[in-house]
């Protein structure tokens, strides 16, 4: 370790010279001596560099949305080289080099953080062995060297001797307990930091060689730091915890603002958007109305899922996204998802088997009575038809001839046919006719 720190040494001196400065501030307010000064001094100077390192990390976020918005055709060459894994590799590293992708960016800010890194076990290294370094005179090495964080010094190993712990005026158990613990938190954050980013902020439909290196790092970077942390100073210790938890912060910040399309981090972020909107009436924030004008513009077989369940929590809530970004209230989609409400509640309710046997034996009931009153209903509709026919029909005729005076008036045969039936004393009243099957 000592050997890769001495090959960034042309960075120690301004390091060392952060670190002085950043003394300088905090030994007036705890004490010049104290661990609080000298380790509140190494956590400085991480905030500062990874402020400086902010347009770095701007860079690996535009180049993940780029790996994102390729996910697409990397999947078209997935399904179409599936038996022919060298050719698929080949097709994807031709598609990132005619994008301008590169599927390392995300390891860009651990590289850039290195050289500091090394030159901070450098200046740590010099302090434990009472030698000055870079901006450190004698007197801010001695300083140093009597700083303990929580009972040990901050030039201090895990796997320094109980002779090398006493130099320092500290016991090798409170040391070790000090430096186990750390390695532990510094390994945890690594691990929560990877694993946040996989679980919801990658689109995990696509399996790309993004996914399969960010899966890699999950587990790889805890180990590699627990068993690099127990060769590190309890400062380079600070300076890595405090540098995780800064990128877990970061990372969370994004995950919840900026979120990759297609992933679960999306859902959520388009979720609450859409709770905002239906309470509000409007979108608030420029970054919000930037959201909604990006998924606006893209086609309906562009989107997501979660674009499109978002799209269609704004038409149930009775609302119309516009191309600007913003959203207004329209009464048509509101009545249509009012009327289909009402049409789901008026729906009958579900019968159980013994109902529906009951209704259907009740209606062959019924149907079986209308069969039995049908032939009485047609019978007595027959008779009513034939009574008009036979005599009344000729006695109407010979009346009509009598009243012209073409002929005589004779007698109709109704009359003499009632005149025969009085004689013959055989029947009373009028003959009922004939059925036309009867013989005559």
């Amino acid at each position: 370790m000592d050997t890769i720190a001495s090959l960034f040494s042309f960075i120690t001196w301004p390091v060392s010279w952060v670190i002085v400065q950043f003394h300088k501030v905090y030994g007036a307010v705890f004490g010049p001596d104290t661990g609080w000064a000298w380790g509140l001094s190494i956590v400085s100077l991480v905030v500062l560099i990874r402020i400086c390192l902010i347009p770095l990390f701007v860079k690996q976020i535009k180049s993940t949305r780029n790996m994102q918005a390729l996910q697409p055709k990397m999947k078209a060459i997935q399904e179409r080289y599936k038996s022919d894994k060298q050719r698929q590799s080949e097709e994807m590293m031709k598609l990132y080099k005619e994008t301008g992708t590169n599927p390392l960016s995300s390891c860009l800010p651990i590289l850039a953080q290195s050289p500091f890194f090394f030159a901070l076990y450098h200046v740590l290294s010099n302090i434990a062995s009472g030698k000055e370094v870079g901006a450190m005179n004698q007197a801010l090495v001695d300083s140093a060297r009597q700083a303990h964080i929580f009972g040990a010094p901050i030039a201090s190993k895990f796997m320094d001797s109980a002779a090398d712990v006493a130099a320092l005026d500290a016991s090798i158990t409170s040391v070790r307990i000090v430096t186990a613990i750390m390695i532990i938190m510094m390994s945890a954050s690594q691990f929560f930091t990877q694993r946040q980013l996989m679980m919801k902020n990658v689109d995990l439909s696509v399996k790309t060689p993004y996914m399969q290196q960010q899966k890699m790092l999950m587990y790889i970077f805890p180990v590699i730091f627990a068993v690099m942390g127990i060769n590190f100073p309890v400062g380079v210790l600070v300076y890595w915890l405090t540098t995780n938890v800064w990128t877990m912060g970061q990372q969370m910040y994004v995950i919840n603002q900026n979120p990759t399309p297609g992933s679960k981090a999306q859902d959520s972020y388009l979720q609450r958007l859409l709770k905002s909107i239906t309470t509000h009436g409007e979108v608030r924030g420029r970054r919000r109305k930037a959201v909604v004008k990006v998924i606006v513009a893209k086609s309906s077989s562009d989107r997501n899922e979660n674009e499109r369940r978002f799209f269609s929590g704004l038409t149930k809530a009775g609302f119309a996204a516009q191309p600007d970004g913003t959203v207004i209230k329209s009464d048509t989609i509101e009545a249509e998802a009012e009327g289909g409400a009402a049409a789901r509640r008026q729906q009958p309710k579900r019968q159980t088997k013994a109902q529906r046997q009951a209704a259907a034996a009740q209606q062959a009931a019924v149907k079986d009575t209308e069969e039995d009153s049908e032939p009485a209903a047609e019978t007595a509709t027959t008779s009513l038809e034939k009574k008009p026919h036979g005599p009344a029909k000729t006695a109407a005729k010979d009346e009509a001839k009598d009243e012209a005076g073409d002929k005589p008036a004779r007698p109709s045969r109704a009359n003499s046919g009632g005149s025969r039936q009085g004689k013959s004393g055989q029947r009373k009243g009028q003959q009922r006719p004939k059925h036309p099957s009867s013989k005559k």
